[in-house]
């Protein structure tokens, strides 16, 4: 199994300014530690071994944090520092020069979605996949946008946040599993949109499927969900 991972710690965290302030967003504390912690712990029950921490937004935070914490000591921890905001894409692009292997997984370092990361590999090479996409079946919210699938559960597209209302939908979980070449034969900007400048334009020629997934899932992006995530991780409920 792949045991590389890269996380998207880059963000400014605009939304959650409210209940968190002066860290990135994956720094903000949860039940007494940074929602950070959650994720590395989740990618080690996964066997990851080696992690790519894409960072930006007072990085250096990150980097001091776990400079002196020996609870991660055992995980090889790299760093993609983003001198701009490039986006999710143009942060997994240059995340990716560090990544050793010929695939490596991505997950988001402000969503926890508890899925088995051996599955959603298997599923991408059973398809034949360059990129595979943890999908989840959620009901009607305008927050995020909307997943279609074909029955061989290629991906059609991606669509805006306008849904009908009591009508649920697959959403895009914000873990991956890519072929390292994904982006090689376009021509690419530094800064882009994984969603709006490469799957819109490219979707049609790229081997992208997506799979769902019924476990937890929690984005701590706006107030009301960061709030929610106290509860349930004192809880063990995200288990």
């Amino acid at each position: 199994m792949t045991d590389e991972a890269i996380v998207l710690a880059g963000g400014l965290g605009t939304r959650l300014r409210a209940v968190v302030k002066d860290v990135p967003k994956p720094m903000a504390e949860v039940n007494g530690q940074p929602f950070l912690d959650y994720i590395l712990d989740y990618l080690i029950k996964n066997k990851i071994t080696k992690v790519v921490l894409a960072v930006g937004y007072k990085h250096e935070i990150i980097q001091n944090y776990l400079s002196q914490n020996k609870k991660f000591s055992d995980l090889q921890i790299s760093y993609s520092i983003e001198n701009q905001p490039l986006g999710t894409g143009g942060a997994i692009s240059q995340a990716i020069t560090k990544v050793d292997g010929s695939y490596t997984f991505i997950v988001n370092g402000d969503t926890f979605f508890n899925i088995p990361l051996n599955q959603l590999e298997i599923f991408a090479h059973k398809k034949n996949a360059e990129i595979a996409i943890a999908l989840k079946e959620l009901p009607f919210s305008n927050r995020y946008g909307r997943v279609a699938c074909s029955s061989n559960d290629r991906i059609l597209s991606f669509s805006e946040n306008k849904h009908d209302q009591e009508e649920s939908c697959l959403i895009n979980g914000g873990t991956y599993f890519i072929n390292k070449n994904l982006f090689e034969p376009f021509e690419l900007p530094q800064k882009f949109s994984l969603e709006n400048d490469f799957f819109k334009p490219y979707l049609k020629i790229t081997q992208a499927y997506g799979k769902c997934f019924e476990d937890f899932f929690i984005d701590i992006g706006i107030p009301e969900d960061y709030n929610l995530a106290q509860k349930i991780f004192k809880n063990g409920s995200n288990k």
